[in-house]
């Protein structure tokens, strides 16, 4: 990493900072603190924001969790972060995302005659509004309107702060390269 991680307990400890190292904790159990919170950690108030945040569009979202992870899966490969998706591509497979739609997505080649009969309807609008969000920042028209004759205004916004948030934690981890996993090759997972 670019700058030390930061200690995985508090270097000063305080009744606050306490809390939020325990919330963070219980957030990822039965795993230990990951390498992105020990980045994070340098500014516990900071981490314990982020923690907060992401663990509501993880866990308080009504729109498909496999199309989400989708999402999150293709910001990753749109950005570079190696370590987003080594984490999020074995999660897509369990909540449903088939492997042939992540080779295609992995490989840039949803959109051509390797996706073809590959990728679904809705898979393609997500997969189209997350490019559109990533690279372009704003989001077509006409692609929003498909969107929400798809699903709620709650689920378009949920899908939307998921693949913000996913952007941002994609650029933070690049940029810092937690894990020092940036230059290598993002792979798809063993076979479940």
């Amino acid at each position: 990493m670019r700058i030390p991680y930061a200690p995985s307990t508090p270097p000063s400890p305080t009744p606050e900072t306490l809390a939020i190292y325990s919330r963070i904790r219980s957030r990822r159990q039965p795993r230990p603190l990951i390498p992105l919170d020990l980045a994070l950690l340098h500014n516990p108030q900071i981490a314990d924001g982020f923690n907060t945040l992401m663990g509501a569009i993880r866990t308080q979202s009504s729109f498909p969790l496999a199309l989400a992870e989708l999402a999150i899966c293709y910001v990753a490969v749109l950005n570079g972060a190696v370590y987003e998706w080594t984490a999020h591509a074995p999660i897509a497979l369990k909540a449903g995302v088939r492997r042939e739609v992540l080779e295609v997505v992995l490989g840039g080649t949803w959109r051509g005659e390797d996706g073809d009969g590959v990728v679904g309807l809705d898979e393609g609008m997500v997969l189209e509004f997350t490019e559109q969000s990533t690279k372009d920042v704003k989001v077509e028209d006409e692609l929003m309107e498909r969107l929400k004759a798809r699903w709620t205004a709650q689920q378009v916004m949920e899908l939307t702060i998921t693949v913000g948030g996913y952007n941002m934690v994609s650029r933070f981890l690049v940029a810092l390269d937690v894990t020092e996993s940036s230059g290598k090759t993002m792979e798809m997972p063993a076979k479940l």
